[in-house]
């Protein structure tokens, strides 16, 4: 008897020491696994940071073209992922065609913004194209009865007992267009501008978020802002100043050349074939007169420097200051959505949205101060043979060529007899 029981009670000391084995198993099988998502996680992010690195520096020594490719996808993917947020929602409600209403609206929005942008790029190909004339000439009218007719399809579509939701989607999409792709077009504006506009004010934004980062690791301890609780006083301010130093050597590298620093002329450069201008105004060293109050401390009354340092310092300030707040704001639409990313379009880095949601503010506000303060107006062939087709009737237009053909004859570029030959050939037509 005595034996039977003490059987039964080592069994169960084996069966108790077993159980515990495991169960340690168990509990130390979490942290290995933890650990290697850790670390996959961090050689994913790695290999994907230098993968867009180089992705690009592709696109941009591919010149204009290919940049705008990039912006107008960066632009359709960010738009995705945003009205993804809300499409599921609408799924669930089985309210119908708002999937396909955001996109329609995306696509009117793009004609409406960019189209004009790029037809001086290929006249002689869409003026040769009657139905791509019609939509240069009749461009804004066409644009709005696209959007009317979009505005009248909402109505349509409009589902009892859904009305606030539906109302507030339709309030998402326009948000939308005007946060991205609103910002977008102006970006692309940037570009076309001289590609320093584009890729100088871009960069800043990258160089102040590591530096964010860096002195906020080191330094950081005040919180910032509640909807962000990771950013800090110190790594907010030290960005700043680091961003600062770091624009005017970025400049100096950068206003060098002129495939960063020209206006688009055609959208076939890139940087082993590309034209030579005479560069803006801010690009040449300029005499200033140094204020009294500096001048005793320093000995100079004049300096002579490039303007484009000044320019460089206003962005560097916007780009510390007032651009991190474009990611407060996704950070916070995250928040409202209880998500970590807006999407995985990037492998360890989520999507697409999480990594530009400070360039479309950098870029509204580059564009809107290189208008008001640094662009000469330069009013180039394509514009004015943009404006003659739009706004000439045909006889006018005849009249315009005419004058420029009699300009011609007397400057001797054009033979009298040929002159006359060619107006023959017109009042033909």
């Amino acid at each position: 008897m005595s034996n039977s029981i003490d059987e039964k009670e080592s069994e169960k000391s084996k069966s108790s020491s077993s159980t515990n084995s495991l169960t340690c198993q168990k509990s130390n099988t979490p942290v290995v696994n933890e650990h290697e998502k850790k670390k996959q996680a961090f050689i994913t992010r790695t290999i994907w940071t230098f993968v867009m690195i180089s992705g690009f520096f592709l696109t941009l020594a591919s010149g204009h073209l290919a940049l705008i490719i990039m912006v107008l996808i960066f632009q359709l993917l960010t738009f995705k992922e945003i009205i993804s947020l809300t499409s599921e929602p609408a799924r669930d409600k089985k309210i119908p065609y708002n999937r396909s209403l955001n996109w329609y609206f995306l696509v009117t929005t793009w004609y409406y913004l960019d189209f004009p942008s790029l037809v001086e790029f290929w006249q002689d190909f869409i003026y040769s194209n009657k139905f791509l004339t019609v939509l240069v000439v009749n461009h804004k009218f066409i644009s709005y009865t696209l959007y009317i007719s979009g505005f009248v399809f909402f109505v349509w579509t409009l589902k009892k007992g859904y009305y606030k939701f539906q109302f507030a989607q339709l309030c998402i999409t326009h948000m939308t267009l005007l946060l991205v792709v609103f910002q977008a077009h102006l970006i692309i504006d940037n570009i076309l501008n001289g590609i320093i506009w584009f890729f100088l004010p871009a960069s800043l934004v990258i160089v102040n978020d590591i530096f964010a980062y860096l002195c906020g690791i080191t330094f950081g301890k005040t919180p910032l802002l509640e909807v962000s609780p990771k950013k800090t006083v110190e790594g907010f301010v030290g960005a700043w100043i680091c961003t600062g130093f770091a624009s005017l050597i970025a400049t100096y590298i950068l206003s060098k050349s002129d495939f960063l620093i020209c206006r688009a002329q055609n959208l076939s450069t890139h940087l082993y074939n590309y034209q030579t201008c005479v560069p803006n105004p801010v690009f040449q060293d300029q005499i200033f007169e140094v204020p009294t109050i500096l001048s005793n401390f320093i000995s100079l009354d004049q300096i002579i420097i490039k303007p484009i340092y000044f320019h460089t310092a206003v962005l560097a300030t916007f780009t510390s200051l007032i651009a991190p707040f474009g990611g407060f704001f996704a950070s916070g639409l995250k928040r409202a959505f209880g998500i970590k990313d807006f999407g995985d379009t990037i492998p360890g880095h989520g999507g697409i949205t999480d990594r530009l949601d400070c360039q479309f503010l950098m870029g509204s506000f580059t564009y809107a101060y290189y208008q008001t303060f640094i662009s000469n107006h330069n009013i180039n062939l394509g514009k004015i043979l943009q404006m003659s087709i739009m706004n000439l009737t045909v006889p006018q237009l005849l009249q315009l060529v005419k004058s420029i053909l009699r300009y011609l004859n007397n400057e001797k570029i054009i033979e009298s007899h040929k002159l006359e030959l060619v107006f023959e050939i017109l009042e033909i037509n």
